[in-house]
């Protein structure tokens, strides 16, 4: 009868679930000694479980660099005398009764060293030395008649090109000797596989020393498996059968939810514990545990790889697969029967029992959000689940939270586990829930933008830096611009008003300053009722800019073009040399950048105008406009602006937090920016005035404002001698995404009649007022707050995003727009007249702006989703700017929203159905079809951050 307290067990490489196969053995009363492999990193020694956090080891063995296995047992039988010496033994008092591998790199040490040893083993003989080789592992399956992988495998890329060329893709790359998903790539062209070849023999190995061959194998499409076998003398006991719960997610084909335990007597069980185990005589693992990957492909199980040791994952799913076999075995303890108790060994199972003695599951916590951790909320609340069993964060307070988009981008992981499977059910809904709500943490408030959608906002991603905005805006000459725009829509054809030309026509030019955006389509309307036009470029007018021509304008020709003179006296004089026998009979604004001249010229050319005498000089200033409304006694914003930090210090120290910074003549999103602390607004402010304004020139000072709380509307009106007429009443549907407060998902149409639209249009007309705007068009920006209306700022010009909204805003009023209306104001007395002052209630069609949200980033490879949009019944436009080869990230403000598209119908319903198809096609990822980059297709279950595992209290592990 063997000694226990005698019987010396060596644990070759101890960590991960090693560490709980050494603290088993030692509970039975043998002494365990650690064996460190040659090249074994330091670090990976301290990969010890939380329940194996007070195991002792006799003594620990560095193998060292030129020893063989006569010279490691040498040092292994020295050192345990040196151990029994110290605890008053004689040299002949510990004998070695087993050797066993702890971990993936101790496979091969284990398997030589105990064949040396004459104790139970593998065997290290033949084809046997190297069968933690996957490629061996392959051909030895294959030459069993079992299904294997087609592979190559090489030390030199020429050992693999042949079949890099012929195999079809995706294929996948990891070195021969990997360990979890150490280096496991899914290459989708051959340039990608042959630099990834090159890669892996560069780099250390997560267990150290460096990989010296790259194994090459055909990608397998099914479900993946687990299964978990213990074997002593060719008998194989199965532990467990898991499924691993992957699904697509933030871009990546391959997310970990979980893993999931199997009924045995289920019927894939039934084909993958036969195929496991015949795989497990082809490799002849006669002894010990085992950890088979296996694939179910659509002609059979296919092995992925057989790791020659106990399932990993630091065995925290040790509790649950002790509690799924009735609270008596795991695969940690079938292990140490393996080796040290033979009649134990028998007595167990063949497989699991069925049914499954408990209801259970690994999950794995999935992020989609990301920032700097402040508090860690949802984990608190996971821990009060009542099936949690343990949990094990990858992320801390203070650290950095990704989008998950693969194991190492996990926040953590946990386990569930409840002898009611509803109960169960519904903790994992919980969590699911948690993540989705972005509930798990609290981040560190950052900059957020407040910015409105314009045109060049679309499908931007994040620029990079030093870049400016309108680098990529969308332009009419952009190959990379997508724009479709149905051709067969019958709210789009006819039941519109006609407009006439005067008899004068002919003979008279109309001056648009800056024509951008939606001051293309003014100017072509005015050239569709025979005028001329002359565009008017301001100083400062960036090239890129003028060609900002949307695709409904097609190609744009004016009768001339100017560009401002240094004086209102010179700019005056070239505008009608430039008109010639034509009389100027309007000088309108054709962009934010073009306001102010258009206000000076047409006073100065005695055309209609809104005047630019004193105070209104400068009505586009957002300061000058709150201080005119305050005045008026119209509800305002508090504020302050200056040129220097000194002028607005006082109130940055005083107003409540967070508070909103913008350059006073922004236009659209340029350079706003929500601060939600002093120093953040003090960096910012001086930001402003070394960046490069979107319209081009520079910001000469900054407007502080408080920052306003309610829904955002948007207010577009068409006034002529001081009558303002609203054209429509539009509200942004903004919601929290991707760990975002404020992401844009659209813009609706307000009913008329409503409350809230009756309260708005009278507000924006008394701005209008307090602005004197009694000519042309203004887009109003205003936020509905607890006490009422108030202005964010009111755009001097017709509302933009290239007017896109045009064909809705037909539709919906049944026949106009702001684009026909200002047209009307300037040039036909008449028709102005007779337009309404509000638009009809009910609406004549339904729609509305669709904001595109992705909820993944990656390299975009297909674009199915816009397929899918431009079929939908009540498509009208979709302008964006990603298509293949673009790089998409999660939007989380306008710069990273992917697109626009209009939707516009007869029937209410179909617009709702084509919306929730829209949402749905985010959410589920099917936008776009990215690249898989380095994803690890295989589950490595290492706890990422071991120190702050939870575990409760009823919990053995």
């Amino acid at each position: 009868m063997m000694n226990p307290s005698q019987s010396l067990i060596l644990i070759v490489d101890p960590y991960s679930t090693g560490c709980m196969v050494a603290q088993e053995i030692s509970k039975r009363g043998y002494p365990v000694m650690a064996i460190w492999t040659k090249g074994f990193s330091d670090e990976m020694k301290t990969h010890v479980p939380v329940s194996c956090r007070d195991l002792k080891y006799v003594a620990q063995v560095q193998d060292e660099e030129g020893w063989d296995l006569n010279d490691l047992e040498k040092a292994v039988k020295a050192t345990a005398v040196s151990a029994a010496n110290k605890i008053g033994r004689g040299e002949d008092y510990y004998t070695i009764v087993g050797c066993i591998a702890g971990g993936e790199a101790g496979v091969d040490v284990a398997d030589a060293f105990s064949e040396h040893l004459g104790v139970l083993s593998n065997g290290a003989k033949g084809d046997f030395a190297n069968r933690r080789d996957k490629k061996v592992q392959q051909e030895l399956v294959r030459s069993a008649g079992l299904r294997a992988v087609r592979q190559a495998c090489g030390e030199k890329f020429e050992d693999v090109e042949e079949f890099l060329k012929s195999e079809s893709y995706p294929v996948v790359l990891k070195p021969t000797d990997s360990a979890g998903s150490d280096g496991v790539k899914l290459c989708h062209t051959y340039e990608e596989a042959k630099a990834h070849f090159a890669y892996l023999l560069t780099v250390e190995a997560v267990n150290g020393g460096f990989n010296t061959q790259v194994l090459c194998q055909e990608f397998l499409r099914g479900n993946e498996y687990v299964i978990d076998h213990v074997s002593r003398n060719g008998v194989h006991k199965t532990m467990m059968v898991w499924v691993y719960d992957k699904r697509p997610r933030n871009g990546s084909q391959f997310v970990y939810f979980g893993m999931i335990p199997i009924d045995p007597m289920s019927e894939e069980a039934k084909v993958l514990i036969p195929y496991t185990r015949g795989v497990l005589d082809a490799l002849g693992m006669v002894h010990g545990p085992s950890h088979g990957e296996v694939i179910f492909t659509e002609d059979g199980p296919c092995l992925v790889e057989m790791n020659c040791r106990a399932h990993g994952g630091d065995g925290n799913w040790a509790p649950l697969a002790r509690a799924l076999c009735g609270g008596k075995y795991c695969q940690v303890e079938a292990t140490a029967d393996a080796y040290l108790d033979e009649d134990e060994f028998n007595k167990l199972p063949d497989t699991p029992p069925s049914p499954l003695q408990a209801h259970g599951l690994e999950v794995n916590l999935v992020s989609y959000s990301k920032g700097k951790v402040k508090s860690m909320p949802g984990f608190d609340v996971i821990k009060k689940l009542p099936s949690f069993v343990w949990l094990s964060p990858a992320a801390s307070i203070g650290s950095e939270v990704n989008f998950t988009v693969d194991l190492i981008s996990s926040p953590g992981c946990c386990v569930l586990m409840n002898s009611d499977k509803a109960v169960l059910q519904k903790d994992l809904d919980f969590i699911r829930y948690l993540e989705e709500i972005n509930g798990l943490f609290v981040y560190e408030t950052k900059g957020a933008s407040l910015a409105r959608p314009t045109a060049a906002t679309f499908g931007l991603g994040t620029l990079p830096e030093g870049k400016k905005l309108h680098r990529r805006a969308m332009t009419i000459d952009r190959p990379g611009m997508l724009r479709i725009m149905s051709s067969d829509r019958p709210e789009l054809r006819g039941g519109l008003m006609k407009r006439f030309t005067t008899i004068d026509a002919s003979k008279e030019v109309a001056v648009v300053v800056d024509p951008y955006s939606t001051g293309c389509l003014i100017a072509k309307e005015i050239q569709n009722r025979g005028y001329k036009v002359i565009a008017l470029w301001t100083k400062g007018f960036s090239d890129e800019m003028k060609l900002h021509v949307p695709l409904s304008c097609g190609k744009i020709t004016y009768h001339a073009e100017v560009t401002e003179g240094d004086d209102l006296g010179e700019t005056t004089r070239a505008l009608y040399t430039a008109a010639g026998q034509l009389r100027i009979v309007c000088c309108i604004a054709g962009g934010e950048a073009g306001v102010d001249a258009a206000d000076l010229l047409s006073e100065r050319l005695q055309v209609r105008t809104n005047g630019a005498q004193g105070v209104f000089a400068n009505r586009r200033d957002k300061k000058v406009q709150q201080e005119l409304i305050a005045q008026a006694g119209i509800r305002s914003v508090r504020q302050a602006a200056g040129k220097k930090f000194e002028d607005v210090r006082e109130f940055l120290l005083k107003e409540e937090y967070p508070v909103v910074l913008k350059p006073t003549d922004s236009a659209g999103t340029d350079g706003v920016k929500l601060c939600h602390d002093f120093d953040e607004a003090r960096e910012h402010f001086e930001n402003l005035f070394e960046v490069e304004a979107v319209n081009g020139g520079y910001n000469t000072e900054v407007l502080c404002q408080e920052f306003l709380r309610g829904k955002e509307y948007v207010v577009d009106t068409v006034s002529r001698d001081g009558e303002h007429k609203c054209m429509q009443v539009w509200c942004y549907d903004k919601r929290a995404a991707n760990g975002a407060a404020f992401v844009y998902f659209g813009m609706l149409p307000v009913d008329s009649a409503s409350s809230e639209a009756k309260l708005l249009m009278n507000y924006a007309f008394r701005v209008l007022d307090a602005l004197e705007m009694k000519n042309g068009p203004g887009h109003a920006e205003i936020i509905l707050t607890a006490s009422g209306p108030c202005l964010v700022e009111m755009n001097c010009r017709a509302q933009g995003g290239d007017g896109n909204w045009r064909p809705l805003a037909r539709a919906l009023t049944g026949g106009y727009s702001q684009v026909e209306s200002t047209v009307d104001a300037y040039l036909d007395k008449k028709a102005f007249a007779i337009t309404p002052t509000t638009p009809p209630s009910p609406a004549r069609a339904f729609g509305q702006e669709v904001i595109l949200v992705s909820f993944a980033s990656g390299k975009v490879v297909g674009t199915p989703g816009y397929d899918v949009i431009k079929n939908l019944e009540s498509f009208v436009f979709l302008e964006t700017g990603v298509s293949v080869g673009s790089n998409v990230e999660h939007t989380v403000d306008l710069l990273t929203s992917v697109g626009s598209a209009i939707l516009l119908h007869s029937d209410e319903e179909v617009v709702k159905r084509d919306i929730e198809t829209i949402r749905a096609l985010e959410k589920n990822n099917e936008l776009f079809e990215f690249a898989v980059s380095a994803t690890g297709l295989r589950a490595s279950m290492s706890t990422l951050n071991l120190s702050k595992m939870t575990i409760s209290d009823n919990v053995n592990m």
